[in-house]
This record gives C-alpha cells, sequence and structure tokens, in this order.
C-alpha cells in the first residue's frame, strides 16, 4: 500500500518569536491540528488527495487566525477581495478563482471551476455570477470582520503602503493557506486561498490562484502549495519551477524544494516557503523566514506541528 500523507500551511513569515504569546501559539497549534485532522481523515478512510486538500483548506478558511476565507484581510476599500486555486496531479485538471467576496470557502468554489466549468480560472464579477449559479451563499460583510485585521487595515488606511499579514516586514507574515496531499492511489493534490495583502488597490492579485506560481500538482514530480512575497512567486513561477528541477534535473522533492526557496527565490529578492509532497507520500516544507505556521502527517507514523525553526 502507497504511504499516504498530507502537509498544511498556515502562512510563512510569523510574529517574531517574542511578540508570539503562549496562548496565541496554543490557538495556532489547535487550528494547524484541526485543519490537518480534517484532510488527514479523508485519506484514512481511502479517500483522494483532492478532497483531503480541499477539507484542510476549509477548516482554515473557517478560522479567524488566518488570512483566508473568514479571517481575510482587509482592502483599501475596507471590503475582502479573496483568491483561491486547486490542482489534481492525475490528470492536471485544475481551478481558481480571484478577487471574489462573500464567500464563506473560496477553495470550494475553486474546486467547482475544476469540476463543474470547462475553465480553470474565474475572476470578479464572473466568478461570482458562477459561485451563484452553483448556489454558493453570499455571506454577509460582518461574517468577515475581525478586530485584529481591521485595526491592521486602519493603521495604513490614508497611506501608499499595503503589508501581507503583520504591521512590519520584519515581523509580518504572509498570510495564505494551503495543503498538499498524496493518496493511498498514490495520486498527489495542491490547494491553496488567501485573502491577499492589507490595503491592496488596484484589483490586485498574488500567486495564490496561479497554477504554476503558488499552486501546482503533477503527479510525475510533486505537489505545491507556496506562502510568502506572491509578487517574487509569480515572477519564479515558484510552483513549476520545483517540478522542473526533479522532472528534468532529476533532483530529489527536498533538493528541489531547497533550491528554489533557499535560492533562487532569495536570489529575485522573495522570502516565503511552500509545502511539497510527491506520489510516494514524502514531504517537503522549506522556508526562509523567521517561520512558518506548517503541520505534517503520514501512514507511516509521522506527525509534526511547528511554527519556527
Amino acid at each position: 500500500m502507497n504511504t499516504f500523507s498530507i502537509a498544511i500551511h498556515g502562512g510563512a513569515g510569523t510574529l517574531v518569536k517574542g511578540m508570539m504569546t503562549t496562548e496565541l501559539e496554543k490557538q495556532y497549534k489547535a487550528a494547524l491540528k484541526e485543519a490537518l485532522d480534517a484532510g488527514y481523515s479523508v485519506l484514512e478512510s481511502g479517500g483522494t488527495s483532492v478532497d483531503a486538500v480541499e477539507k484542510a483548506v476549509i477548516a482554515m478558511e473557517d478560522s479567524h487566525l488566518f488570512n483566508a476565507g473568514k479571517g481575510a484581510v482587509f482592502t483599501a476599500n475596507e471590503t475582502h477581495e479573496m483568491d483561491a486555486s486547486i490542482m489534481d496531479g492525475e490528470n492536471l485538471n485544475a481551478g481558481a478563482v480571484s478577487l471574489i467576496s462573500g464567500i464563506k470557502n473560496p477553495i470550494s468554489l475553486a474546486c467547482d471551476v475544476m469540476n463543474k466549468s470547462e475553465h480553470v480560472f474565474l475572476a470578479g464579477e464572473g466568478a461570482m455570477q458562477f459561485a451563484k449559479m452553483n448556489n454558493f451563499v453570499i455571506e454577509p460583510a460582518p461574517y468577515f470582520y475581525d478586530d485584529f485585521r481591521h485595526k491592521q487595515w486602519l493603521e495604513i488606511k490614508d497611506t501608499d503602503s499595503f503589508q501581507l499579514d503583520h504591521a512590519k516586514k520584519k515581523d509580518s507574515k504572509f498570510g495564505t493557506v494551503g495543503a498538499v496531499a498524496c493518496d493511498v492511489d498514490g495520486n498527489i493534490a495542491a490547494a491553496t486561498s488567501t485573502g491577499g495583502m492589507t490595503n491592496k488597490r488596484f484589483g490586485r492579485v498574488g500567486d495564490s490562484p496561479m497554477i504554476g506560481a503558488g499552486n501546482y500538482a503533477n503527479n510525475k514530480t510533486c505537489a505545491i502549495s507556496c506562502t510568502g512575497s506572491g509578487e517574487f512567486f509569480i515572477r519564479g513561477v515558484v510552483a513549476y519551477d520545483v517540478a522542473c528541477l526533479i522532472e528534468h534535473k532529476g533532483l530529489s522533492l527536498l533538493e528541489a524544494a531547497n533550491e528554489v526557496i533557499h535560492k533562487r527565490i532569495l536570489e529575485i529578492g522573495g522570502d516565503g516557503g511552500l509545502i511539497a509532497v510527491d506520489a510516494k507520500g514524502n514531504i517537503a516544507m522549506p522556508f526562509n523566514t523567521e517561520g512558518m505556521y506548517r503541520a505534517t502527517k503520514s501512514s507511516n507514523g509521522k506527525e509534526e506541528i511547528s511554527i519556527y525553526k
């Protein structure tokens, strides 16, 4: 039987250790465990990797702790614009949505784009029309309201600056959530969801919904979900770059992931991390920041929930 496994992330960067309270750390680890168990239980019962990554991401979208779904940050217009993508490594099917609002679980909408349309990527008003056609409930704005997120926005709302999650670059968390999984049949999948940047303008879109940049899956190589400085991850085509190093240079999953995160993305000025899995169930979770909210569980008995290095 194939080793089945899952890895999840709740964003890279993290609050500097001195700013993280014991209580807050407990909350983050509990939320990570809940998401990890939601995805792993699908795999354990013989379910698909696609279902597992969707369930894990839904759990994080439902938590106010992460910048996705319920915890999405405020835009310059004091609204929420969310992005998500999902990809099936068995057949390279994919679905993505961008610039959507009022959707409790953007990852489920991305999944419907993959399964119920002939398209891969829907954005803005068209994506919202598709959501309504598929009976998605549009949540009222208060559902997404969070005091901490609102204070972040108030601090910079009258400036031209924007931020990825927390106030200072050195104390920042790149707000994205993601999951990768390998099921009992050796099929792999990746899912990524985000609320974007605080105070973002002009319909800015990062790497999370972009297949090949922030999210990618192919049984021949790996499944990847990224978190970091989105503009740089787009320019570096990070998720696909890892897959290319495996396919064309013969690198292992860990070698390829480390090459991209610890060398290639740094060379162009980007920072962040990624989670990766291959069709044998191997996991890699490199990051070049202070930390990355992350967790992994495998049928070989390995389980880890971590924040810092």
